[in-house]
């Protein structure tokens, strides 16, 4: 039977994989960014999940963005479109705060929220063929709602982030690469599958260092530097003692790969 959830949840070991099932378009409506909210909230208290992927069934499109037509509905749902666009910064900011890394996976279409969700995970990764990535707002005589102008500016610079909004740019894989805005660039048949790995990668880091260099990196980055170097002591202090601390010791010594636990 084919599941009709709009969001579907894929775990293998401390991988949890979520992905909107609204192929092939995937966009991202109202029921989807209601599960996403319950879903991540759940992953943040959740020891076990070490490292979450976003992404999209089907190979087509990773999303189009915000289902427009439903505006009205979530106007009336929610009492306001403010209300709409705060839910949905609000998953945002929870996704680019959580103490466990969190990969985006873009291919295919990744405009409007298609771009601006990718924008608060820790690692983007593109497909090497086909992707079409921006924020076409402009074109709707809008501007970004959720964030993307502020967070796409801070990711690739004023000049980057001017040019791709103003002109309702869709740029390449290679393109987003060779801007800053995506980390790695995979050929298509093995996008998921190398993410995947990556993930799999981060989850065998140390979670509380994980979690140190996350709060300093994301919650301090735009801080002064005092406040950032403090952030970053926090982090190293709350390491000292733990078991995977002395595990990395250990391990580093009798030069074999450390096992972390997470304790």
């Amino acid at each position: 039977m084919t599941d009709t959830s709009p969001l579907l949840v894929r775990r293998d070991g401390p991988v949890v994989t979520l992905l909107n099932n609204d192929a092939p378009r995937n966009r991202m409506s109202l029921s989807y960014m209601d599960a996403l909210e319950r879903e991540i909230g759940e992953l943040a208290g959740d020891s076990t999940a070490r490292a979450i992927v976003i992404s999209a069934d089907g190979e087509e499109n990773f999303s189009v963005g915000m289902d427009l037509k439903q505006l009205p509905e979530g106007i009336k749902r929610m009492g306001s479109i403010e209300a709409v666009f705060d839910q949905r910064l609000r998953v945002v900011a929870a996704i680019e705060n959580m103490d466990k890394p969190v990969i985006a996976v873009m291919f295919g279409y990744c405009l409007g929220g298609g771009l601006e969700l990718p924008l608060g995970c820790h690692f983007r990764v593109a497909a090497q063929e086909g992707a079409k990535i921006g924020l076409p707002e402009m074109d709707l005589g809008s501007v970004p709602a959720w964030g993307g102008s502020a967070r796409l500016t801070r990711c690739v610079g004023r000049d980057h982030a001017l040019d791709l909004i103003l002109r309702a740019k869709k740029i390449s894989g290679p393109e987003a690469l060779r801007i800053g805005l995506v980390h790695e660039v995979w050929p298509n048949n093995e996008l998921k599958e190398r993410a995947h790995e990556l993930a799999q990668e981060l989850a065998a880091a140390p979670p509380i260092a994980v979690a140190g260099v996350l709060r300093s990196v994301v919650g301090a980055g735009e801080a002064p530097l005092a406040e950032a170097i403090a952030a970053e002591r926090r982090a190293v202090m709350r390491t000292m003692g733990t078991k995977d601390q002395r595990e990395g010791m250990r391990a580093f010594l009798e030069k074999r790969k450390p096992v972390f636990t997470g304790e």
